[in-house]
């Protein structure tokens, strides 16, 4: 890992403070001891890493983000990127846990949350006693966020929430779900945000999804069968939870780009490894210029994707408009670990293909970037309206 972006005085600058290589460093450390020892019997077996989100919890990184008032750690944003690095190069599917709940359920409750739901929320969410889940997407309604169906009905002082979500991260295994539903008329402003917890009467779960990769993390569709909340648990004011959730994304957005390149990082760490060791012609695999230069545009790659997140996070730290750098940092990050995954193989040759080696993993895990949290196609959306609106007359 290279050193990266931090609020200065005068502007931005490439140094991390004494604290800051400190924290990652420490996080670095825990997760190669802790965390990629695991990874592959945790991709076979399926099994959700509670002991490895409560080793992470310790270190704080559950709350990473939070105020210390409301139990977090108080971490800036670019110090989290770069431990989330860490975590997804040791375990992607770690790593996806951590992110969602960073970045959607903890950030919502923080912008848009009463005191009283913070109090009730926040601190078992940052202290890692919860997880959280974020619901937006539904069988339906995937990029199209504002054409969602699921409702939310108003009754004697509260609300009864009926419907399905799809494809939601920790869905089963999280205590705490931030829900859209709609409230109102067709389109984005007739969606509300509710909070709603696991051992509610009439909220259910499917079965994990048999995915490609991620196959710790749990995703799972989510019933809601006249599911009755109270009226303190909306977030935000009614009509507001499709802002509410489209602004939580661009943060959200970082983290998945952050999640990629811990990804591609693992992939190109155990392909320079290998190329460094096996021969082939009476040379290690490194000397065929085929191979190191594919090593080396694979670094390039990596490296550029990182320095954009870093931006994106470091214009968060100082409360600047990011959106635009998110999703160019989640566009890059994702194509790029997904190219840097498959190159790994290649230079594996058949042995990349086995699961005895770590790469084709990474592979199966790289894919899914380019798709949640808004897809690539969606990321260059929000990109073109960016540039349109800064250039167009």
């Amino acid at each position: 890992m290279t050193a990266t972006l931090s609020a200065a005085d005068t502007g931005m600058s490439f140094a991390l403070s004494g604290d800051q290589r400190l924290i990652v460093q420490h996080v670095r450390e825990y997760c190669r001891a802790e965390i990629a020892p695991k990874a592959a019997e945790y991709d076979r077996s399926g099994e959700f890493p509670h002991g490895q989100l409560r080793g992470l919890a310790e270190l704080g990184l559950m709350g990473a983000t939070l105020p210390e008032a409301w139990d977090g750690a108080g971490l800036d944003s670019v110090t989290y990127a770069l431990c989330l690095e860490e975590i997804a190069a040791a375990d992607a599917s770690v790593a996806v846990i951590v992110s969602v709940q960073n970045g959607l359920p903890e950030q919502m409750l923080l912008r848009y949350g009463t005191d009283a739901q913070r109090e009730k929320y926040l601190r078992p969410l940052a202290r890692g006693e919860q997880i959280g889940a974020f619901c937006l997407t539904e069988p339906g309604a995937g990029s199209d966020a504002a054409s969602l169906r699921m409702r939310a009905e108003r009754e004697e002082g509260a609300w009864v929430l009926n419907g399905s979500k799809a494809w939601i991260t920790s869905g089963g295994q999280a205590e705490t779900y931030l829900v859209m539903a709609r409230t109102g008329g067709p389109g984005a402003r007739g969606v509300s945000c509710f909070v709603v917890e696991k051992n509610t009467p009439g909220l259910s779960f499917g079965r994990p999804e048999e995915k490609m990769g991620l196959h710790a993390a749990h995703t799972t569709t989510v019933t809601f069968d006249g599911v009755r909340v109270p009226g303190e648990n909306m977030v935000g004011e009614e009509g507001q939870g499709l802002i509410i959730a489209l602004a939580s994304l661009d943060a959200g957005r970082i983290g998945i780009a952050m999640q990629a390149l811990g990804i591609a990082r693992a992939a190109l760490e155990h392909a320079a490894k290998y190329a460094a060791e096996r021969e082939q012609f009476g040379k290690k695999l490194k000397e065929f210029e085929g191979v190191s230069f594919k090593i080396a545009r694979m670094a390039a790659r990596i490296e550029a994707a990182r320095l954009v997140a870093l931006k994106a996070a470091w214009l968060k730290d100082q409360g600047q408009p990011y959106g635009k750098e998110a999703s160019v940092a989640k566009l890059l990050a994702s194509e790029a670990a997904v190219d840097v995954t498959r190159d790994a193989i290649q230079i594996f040759g058949g042995n990349g293909y086995s699961r005895e080696y770590p790469v084709e993993r990474l592979y199966r895990d790289a894919k899914v970037t380019e798709i949640y949290e808004g897809t690539s196609e969606i990321q260059q959306l929000v990109i073109s309206r960016a540039v349109f609106a800064e250039y167009a007359d």
